[in-house]
């Protein structure tokens, strides 16, 4: 009797993991197809704007698809800077790549309107070391003198992801990997919180969405009822990515027009528009994700009943 419990116990708690998975990975595809379009619009602008960008311009170097991604945060993301480096056993050209890292990480700071917050460890204290090595910062120089560590964590609640071993030959690269980083601990986090909420009473106007969408409830099993809400959900994702490309699309024809021009005052009021838009739709489409969500639980309490 024991086995028979087992066994059927073992498929249910599988399809409720599968379905927890199914949530996260949603909001992690969202996550990352808007950094993919902010690439494109952010290369198409600097590619256009490169001849007449001056040196000492003011403002925010990152990318406007790390703008994009800071813009999804709903939930504060620590990153935890470890730059231990002995300078007796590290070159000049290391410690200086490791000021440009924490730079980038003030920029990241400031632009994220307090939902990053950078824990510096900079200190060659045993304390520091221990940390570092507790979150998966690896141990270089051992054979030099003093270990030395230059890596991040980044940690959302309970979820960490890190980046054990920083290196200059990869600083291109560097931007785009944290961000990605980012997206994905903020992607689980929002996940969790979707699934902590899943106890409350569904409100009626979401109930009464889920009837609209499955006329015949009665007769349609969670399973399938579930499939039809995501595929509504989809298809609601996929017009609003195709609106945000058109719009994209119109505002690098107005940057081209403006470098065109000659016009910086142009050009500017074009990126503006075009961040803009990226925002708007960033945020439309978090609420279609929350909106599917909110969905799927309430018939999940309507077939419970």
């Amino acid at each position: 009797m024991r086995r028979a419990r087992t066994e059927l116990a073992d498929p249910a708690i599988q399809r409720k993991t599968g379905e927890q998975a199914q949530a996260r990975i949603l909001l992690l595809v969202l996550v990352c197809f808007l950094l993919g379009l902010a690439v494109g619009a952010y290369w198409y602008y600097r590619a256009a704007h490169r001849n007449s960008t001056n040196a000492g311009e003011a403002g925010s170097k990152l990318a406007e698809s790390t703008k994009a991604v800071l813009k999804t945060l709903d939930a504060p993301v620590e990153i935890r800077f470890y730059s231990l480096l002995d300078p007796a056993s590290t070159s000049d050209a290391l410690r200086a790549f490791a000021g440009r890292v924490d730079q980038l990480l003030s920029e990241y700071e400031q632009e994220a309107g307090g939902k990053i917050k950078v824990a510096r460890h900079t200190t060659s204290l045993d304390a520091d070391a221990r940390a570092a090595s507790a979150d998966g910062v690896k141990a270089f120089n051992l054979d030099k003198g003093d270990a030395c560590f230059l890596g991040v964590a980044i940690v959302c609640n309970d979820q960490r992801e890190t980046m054990g071993q920083l290196s200059p030959e990869w600083e291109a690269a560097l931007e785009s990997d944290l961000s990605r980083a980012i997206a994905r601990v903020a992607a689980a986090k929002t996940a969790t919180k979707f699934a902590a909420a899943s106890a409350a009473p569904a409100d009626a106007a979401v109930i009464a969405e889920v009837k609209r969408s499955i006329p015949n409830l009665d007769s349609v099993s969670l399973a399938d009822g579930k499939q039809i809400l995501r595929v509504a959900a989809l298809k609601e994702i996929m017009e609003a990515t195709e609106e945000l490309q058109r719009r994209v699309k119109e505002a690098q024809q107005r940057i081209s027009q403006a470098q065109t021009n000659g016009s910086e005052a142009e050009q500017q009021a074009a990126l503006k528009q075009l961040q803009q838009v990226q925002a708007e739709q960033t945020e439309k489409l978090k609420q279609v994700a929350a909106r599917s969500q909110a969905q799927i639980q309430a018939l999940e309490q309507i077939k419970s009943k």
